[in-house]
């Protein structure tokens, strides 16, 4: 979850004054206070997603009043510039506490009532400046290269002044192997994160992020019905498309090497997906150069088979508006004052601009269950 004060999360619970604010921003700056062009927002939301490559993207309406783009260096142009969205809390005592939605590249303005109709915008965030980046020659890298500086080479030929942080010494780690990139960036990046276990995306202050998921039984935020709570709606259905119970990492082997493998399994036989009881195994199979021993791959295979771990039992809600919540976020649910309580993670959601829309996200119900090897 995004960092906000407790004021913050206990007065979103009740009566309380939204605000929101855009910025237009050049130059790709870092952080929650860039320098910027405010326009207004007449409609919009910010929609983040777990499952999709471009974890983050905007949709926002603003006054299109002389706005219309017609020449490259013009505001509203898709031609590099960003907008920055913010979502707050007025507190009446003249203080507001804002809460970054983070950096969007604008993709497609558009204006359906010309010349100054209102614009609606399309962005995304700057992972599709990555995908975007297809090489035009392939990329070499020696075996003594490390994870980071593959990912150095990789992000900073496309935004050569962007921050990553990793969470961990992982970056100092050397691939162990040549490796050739030979077209698809986005891919090959992805590759390499996942191969450690991680995740990686565009946060809030707009720094690309590669860490390890969030501990799934362990709440960040509470979804509850009734008086005081911040529930509206929810609804929810159990599915097995998109279950597994299993995962088998495997590497590359050489003329004289065997490829590294592991296999993860949900091991719990109090699990609804024990993957030797009647759910039946469902395995997913994972391979990557960027695996060179057993023990690389036994951590792929395990963080790979977390994320997805639990029932396959989905919910969907919407609730008073938490810009701070992020995809992948524990939240726990409970529905009414007297019913027992739910874990869930989310998957997605979206979060609106104006005060009379309600976020809607949908989760997965995440249990605590025991991962084993074979």
């Amino acid at each position: 979850m995004r960092p906000v004060t407790d004021a913050f999360l206990r007065t979103i619970t009740g009566s309380h004054t939204m605000t929101a604010r855009a910025r237009v921003v050049t130059g790709f700056p870092t952080g929650t206070a860039p320098a910027g062009t405010e326009i207004p927002i007449l409609a919009g939301e910010a929609t983040l997603d777990a499952t999709a490559d471009v974890r983050s993207s905007l949709d926002l309406t603003t006054d299109g009043t002389g706005m219309w783009p017609t020449v490259v260096n013009d505001l509203l142009g898709p031609y590099g510039n960003e907008i920055f969205v913010e979502r707050g809390v007025d507190y009446g005592n003249g203080t507001t506490e804002w809460c970054s939605l983070g950096y969007f590249r604008i993709q497609a303005p558009s204006q359906a009532n010309p010349p100054d109709g209102p614009i609606r915008i399309e962005g995304k965030d700057r992972m599709q400046g990555i995908v975007d980046a297809r090489l035009l020659a392939p990329a070499q890298f020696v075996s003594s290269d490390t994870y980071g500086d593959v990912a150095d080479a990789l992000v900073l030929e496309v935004y050569p002044t962007a921050t990553i942080e990793w969470d961990d010494s992982s970056d100092t780690i050397a691939i162990d192997r040549a490796l050739i990139c030979e077209e698809q960036r986005f891919a090959f990046l992805d590759d390499l994160v996942r191969s450690l276990g991680k995740i990686w995306f565009w946060d809030y202050r707009g720094v690309l992020v590669i860490r390890d998921p969030a501990n799934p039984a362990d709440p960040v935020y509470e979804v509850v019905a009734g008086e005081g709570g911040v529930l509206v709606s929810a609804s929810r259905r159990l599915s097995r498309v998109g279950v597994y119970n299993a995962v088998v990492a495997s590497g590359e082997g050489t003329d004289t090497t065997t490829p590294a493998r592991a296999v993860a399994i949900d091991n719990s036989t109090e699990s609804p997906t024990y993957y030797y009881g009647p759910f039946g195994p469902v395995p997913r199979f994972y391979s990557s150069p960027f695996i060179t021993n057993d023990t690389q791959a036994a951590s792929a295979a395990e963080s790979t088979l977390r994320q997805a771990l639990g029932l396959p039992y989905n919910v969907d809600f919407s609730a008073i508006p938490n810009p701070a919540l992020e995809p992948l976020d524990p939240v726990r649910i409970r529905y009414a004052s007297s019913a027992g309580a739910e874990t869930h993670v989310l998957e997605s959601l979206t979060v609106p601009l104006t005060e009379d829309e309600a976020l809607t996200a949908s989760t997965r119900e995440q249990t605590t269950v025991l991962i084993g090897t074979i």
